[in-house]
């Protein structure tokens, strides 16, 4: 007779443990394992991305996480490019050029249209290269305004004194994206990671490195 008070024993599972952040990964294998891991070249959240460098980036140092605001930003710019593309064949129905030539006409519209891009590609490569990295050792904030100016600001990881996120409205909530913003100790007192993809996250991410950075100096470790 089966012994009803007595409790089988729990089976083990076998969990894997987590990859720790410190812990760069060497191959395919290992990189999939970090929750956000792409080979997307327009990710705006990835772990370990490959083959990213910057001017001040010393040779052992590991970006952890590369960072651009969410795409959901870009459509207010797609939109206003769109009602660009048809505003000509729209404003065809109506005689606002009739008094120049056919010719001039044309020019006027192929003049339009060359606008047109040129606020596209600066869009796009505004959003693209303005990024915010994590490496092991500091933050990186890079401000891109043109093809002939960008600003690069940075603090090591163990200058950070308060890391904070927010979220708020309908659209941030449902697509997951907020501001993390940082208070440091450097130069530069205050970083601001705006509209990034899960802030959450990223706060997360922060605080690891300061913890491991804090055992670093207590074990005597240097990088």
């Amino acid at each position: 007779m089966p012994d009803i008070f007595i409790s089988e024993e729990p089976k083990k599972e076998n969990l894997k443990p987590e990859p720790h952040l410190s812990e760069s990964p060497k191959t395919k294998t290992q990189k999939g394992k970090f929750p956000g891991s792409t080979h997307n070249p327009l990710a705006a959240f990835c772990y370990y991305p490959e083959n990213i460098d910057f001017e001040t980036k010393e040779s052992k140092e590991k970006v952890v996480l590369l960072l651009r605001q969410h795409p959901i930003t870009n459509v207010k710019w797609i939109l206003i490019a769109l009602l660009m593309i048809l505003a000509p064949i729209v404003l065809g129905a109506f005689p606002i050029l009739s008094f120049l030539p056919s010719n001039f006409q044309f020019i006027a519209v192929l003049i339009w249209y060359l606008v047109t891009t040129a606020f596209v590609i600066q869009s796009f490569l505004t959003w693209f290269f303005n990024v915010y990295i994590i490496t092991d050792e500091r933050i990186v904030d890079i401000d891109f305004y043109s093809l002939i100016y960008k600003e690069v600001s940075d603090a090591n990881i163990d200058k950070i004194q308060d890391v904070t996120y927010k979220m708020g409205g309908v659209v941030r909530t449902l697509f997951n994206y907020g501001d993390v913003l940082i208070q440091t100790a450097s130069e530069v007192p205050n970083f601001e990671f705006l509209a990034v993809p899960k802030p959450d996250q990223v706060a997360k991410i922060l605080q690891d490195l300061r913890i491991e950075e804090e055992q670093e100096k207590l074990e005597g470790r240097i990088r």
